[in-house]
């Protein structure tokens, strides 16, 4: 099956890129335009095999379209640059729906309750299966590429994180000291900002990220890429671990 599979992806890969889908990528991810010639190759790579393994499904009367599918899939693959990657393991489809939409859920407070009902959300991340997005926020989160919010990263940090480093590594990972100096840093940051968060006091970070550690992650994976030279100022450790990680450097791009 690795053999089959290394295979199947090679051939993806060396399909030619579609015109059409890189007039998409141009027109709805502007930071596709801060890449080096280089690093829009490999990723027109990643989104070859990403489009060739993963099953897109329209939701709420949703029509599916190539546009959906390759703004997506752009910027889920954006995390895996420069990566060993096994292109999201876990994940078998992406759910999109036209809008903001209501799901039921179920929460764990502090205190051992659980409080239940509906709540309108932008996106989820499922550990295993499936991202939920909204096609509206999708596009909202694309097209600024400076306001520290993107929902697709966000989700699909989520799943670097479930997948425990399980073909989507890094270095940071990989390394057992490494490891500990991105553990201690990532702990500190989170702490800082649920203390902050509770006694009121502003952050430069989004305070959803006090959530839990999984929510932490995603947010600030969301400013590493949108808000990078202000979260490398403010932040330089958490900053220098992100980059470790994803093996990219975000603010030395060309803004």
């Amino acid at each position: 099956m690795f053999w089959f599979k290394k295979f199947r992806r090679r051939r993806a890969a060396g399909r030619v890129f579609p015109q059409e889908w890189l007039l998409i990528i141009e027109r709805n991810v502007p930071f596709y335009r801060r890449l080096s010639p280089d690093d829009r190759k490999e990723l027109q790579r990643h989104i070859l095999i990403f489009l060739n393994e993963k099953r897109f499904e329209g939701c709420g009367g949703l029509k599916m379209t190539d546009e959906i599918k390759i703004t997506i899939a752009a910027q889920a693959c954006i995390l895996l640059l420069h990566r060993r990657t096994d292109y999201y393991p876990g994940l078998s489809s992406i759910l999109v729906y036209p809008e903001a939409y209501i799901a039921h859920r179920a929460e764990y407070l502090a205190d051992g309750t659980i409080a239940e009902g509906p709540d309108v959300l932008m996106g989820e991340s499922w550990h295993h299966g499936s991202v939920v997005l909204s096609w509206n926020d999708v596009r909202r989160g694309s097209a600024d590429i400076h306001d520290g919010h993107n929902v697709v990263f966000h989700e699909f940090a989520h799943q670097l994180d479930s997948s425990e480093g399980k073909g989507d590594s890094s270095e940071v990972l990989a390394n057992f000291s490494s490891f500990i100096a991105w553990a201690r840093v990532l702990q500190k940051e989170y702490q800082n900002l649920r203390s902050n968060a509770g006694s009121g006091r502003p952050t430069f970070l989004d305070q959803y990220g006090a959530t839990n550690p999984a929510e932490f992650f995603a947010v600030v994976t969301e400013y590493f890429f949108k808000k990078s030279r202000e979260l490398q100022k403010l932040h330089p450790q958490l900053y220098e671990e992100l980059k470790r990680f994803y093996q990219q450097d975000p603010a030395a791009m060309n803004q």
